[in-house]
């Protein structure tokens, strides 16, 4: 068996990734295939870590009249809910997962510490991070990169509704052209939708790699793993 590209990665999974219309807010069946393709990752000797977001339940931006710390302290509840669906599925193929939350709620999940993370990664668990950095204003692509730069992860793993980072909507132009490869300072210059702000300007500082690639096949993730380039690497 080739060696995996990365050691550790931090993979983001979007709420929206996780659910399909006639399937209500979370499609199993697909859930399962996820598990299914991270224990072949673990196998190949991947230490995983997964940051949830929560779109398919609620966003902070739904609130619409509603003050913004409390839509989004609904939404860090939604992706708890997510990473207890995620950990329930994880288990039934024989991944042991621990779900860490941002937000203390013992009796659902661990409280996170980068110690406590460190050691369920380096014992083979798969770690699942809840509720953001716990803090309202901040998206799910702040905190899984710096929960990545927390756990020392070789790589962000964004799994996507689309095959990677293009120079415009593809769904808007059809002349858009998907990027191989692009640089942080390339992004922002460009003002292209592929990591907010904050998280975008945190990568290019701390020297964090990005790789964005389509989820619709959950083989991806083995594939971008295992060194395949199929989607779009962002970088300093």
């Amino acid at each position: 068996m080739a060696a995996p590209k990365y050691k550790r990665i931090l993979l983001k999974l979007s709420g929206e990734a996780l659910t399909k219309k006639d399937k209500g807010i979370l499609d199993f069946d697909f859930i399962t295939k996820v598990a299914e393709v991270l224990s072949r990752c673990r196998a190949a000797g991947v230490e995983i870590g997964v940051i949830v977001g929560a779109g398919n339940i609620w966003r902070g931006r739904q609130g619409g009249g509603m003050d913004r710390k409390q839509a989004d302290h609904m939404g860090m509840l939604a992706t708890a809910i997510n990473a207890l669906a995620l950990q329930d599925s994880f288990r039934q193929v024989g991944v042991d997962t621990v779900v860490m939350s941002a937000v203390e709620m013992p009796k659902f999940a661990d409280t996170f510490t980068v110690r406590d993370a460190n050691a369920a990664l380096a014992a083979g668990k798969v770690v699942i991070f809840a509720c953001g950095l716990g803090e309202p204003f901040f998206s799910t692509d702040t905190a899984a990169v710096l929960r990545a730069a927390e756990i020392g992860a070789d790589a962000v793993l964004m799994a996507k509704n689309i095959d990677g980072i293009y120079t415009a909507d593809p769904k808007v132009d059809p002349t858009a052209r998907r990027y191989d490869e692009i640089t942080y300072a390339e992004v922002l210059a460009k003002e292209l939708k592929a990591l907010d702000l904050s998280a975008t300007t945190f990568c290019m500082e701390n020297d964090i790699r990005c790789y964005a690639f389509a989820l619709n096949d959950p083989d991806n993730i083995y594939r971008v793993v295992m060194g395949e380039h199929i989607g779009t690497e962002l970088h300093r």
